[in-house]
């Protein structure tokens, strides 16, 4: 992502201030919007798997760690609808907003260090998709994988019901461009924080389903 990007800033309430440049935002810790999608499938048993992406080694925030499906920023003077649009760039889906089952919105604060704050009004939705690993087109700058992880053992992890989850998945070569399948186990350290009260929200959504 580029440097020169601009964000509609708020109050952590959602009150309009500004806009500010991405490195301001985080720089300041200036409340800014984000769209996440979560994509989902069952499997024949009816058991809930989520769709995790592998963050590019050389993203400013998190790098190498498993994060939701698909998420960006909403630029300046967008609107969350519009934040469909990082399907298409970061995993090659073609949906509408409506296409999508919204959660809700919830603010988290992340300080990566003195430099780095990120706050961040997140609004999230949920998108039930049985695609194979390998009919996602990756961008190749945002992720290095993809891995479907269980619900159920997810949750034991963020409980603390279990020490580490095993999951299957593609990595993606930057130099041939080629993926190739991946299998490993994966500790809560693996995977990007999130508050209870995120998961609070995805999860009741998900128990609807």
């Amino acid at each position: 992502m580029t440097q020169t990007e601009t964000f509609d800033v708020f109050t952590k309430e959602m009150i309009r201030l500004g806009t500010a440049s991405r490195q301001e935002v985080h720089a300041k810790g200036l409340w800014h919007q984000t769209f996440q999608c979560w994509i989902m499938k069952r499997d024949a048993a009816g058991e809930i798997y989520l769709l995790f992406q592998l963050r590019h080694k050389n993203k400013d925030v998190f790098p190498s760690l498993l994060d939701i499906s698909c998420a960006g920023h909403l630029q300046a003077g967008e609107e969350v609808a519009d934040g469909v649009r990082e399907l298409e760039e970061e995993l090659g889906l073609t949906v509408s907003i409506h296409d999508l089952t919204y959660c809700g919105r919830v603010a988290q604060e992340h300080v990566v260090s003195p430099e780095l704050i990120d706050r961040e009004v997140n609004h999230v939705f949920l998108y039930e998709c049985s695609s194979s690993l390998r009919d996602f087109r990756l961008q190749a700058e945002e992720l290095s994988g993809l891995y479907w992880i269980g619900l159920r053992p997810f949750r034991e992890l963020l409980n603390g019901e279990r020490d580490q989850l095993s999951a299957c998945g593609i990595v993606l070569d930057e130099a041939s461009g080629t993926l190739a399948d991946d299998q490993r186990s994966w500790r809560i350290e693996n995977f990007t924080p999130n508050s209870d009260e995120y998961y609070e929200l995805l999860f009741a959504k998900l128990g609807e389903r």
